[in-house]
């Protein structure tokens, strides 16, 4: 059987876009970087993502029901580490700046797009949870380029990386 530690690293080497999201529950804000945004189908509209267990997003998006995702840009990267740490919900946005939006779910100003979901489903998938949003509303922002994870980092764009030290040929 495969170990998470080795499943870690073949992922390592297959770079994920990065996004932001977010809810609004009750007048208090939360947002947490995710690397794992896919779109599911477009009729209906759906994407998914999945979130750790321990997050403390995680809890509060069963009462939510909604959530935004802001589509991080490569010159983002501070956003997307000062929501991928616990920081107080006080504190979480101070110096954030936001679209100006009429109610729900904050989202980043500047970001490549945003997408505005409603929780359709939760499947448990090992110490994760894999939400699907219906996406009721979607929105493009700047034009440039995506800010990605890949090998631990993340990168401004894909670029071709080191080549990775193949194993040694049984062939002989």
């Amino acid at each position: 059987m495969v170990s998470g530690e080795d499943l870690r690293e073949v992922m390592r080497s297959f770079p994920f876009g990065i996004c932001v999201v977010t809810i609004e529950l009750e007048g208090t804000r939360t947002g947490l970087t995710v690397g794992s945004l896919v779109s599911l189908s477009l009729e209906p509209p759906l994407v998914g993502f999945a979130l750790g267990q321990q997050a403390q997003l995680h809890e509060l998006l069963h009462g939510a029901g909604d959530f935004g995702v802001s589509l991080l840009a490569g010159d983002q990267t501070a956003l997307a580490q000062h929501f991928a740490r616990s920081v107080p919900p006080i504190a979480l946005w101070t110096g954030i700046e936001l679209r100006d939006e009429v109610e729900g779910p904050p989202l980043i100003a500047d970001a490549l797009g945003w997408l505005r979901c409603s929780v359709q489903a939760e499947h448990p998938t090992g110490d994760h949870t894999f939400f699907v949003g219906e996406v009721v509303a979607a929105a493009e922002g700047r034009d440039a380029a995506p800010l990605l994870r890949q090998g631990g980092t993340r990168n401004r764009r894909i670029g071709h990386g080191a080549p990775r030290t193949a194993p040694e040929s049984s062939n002989g």
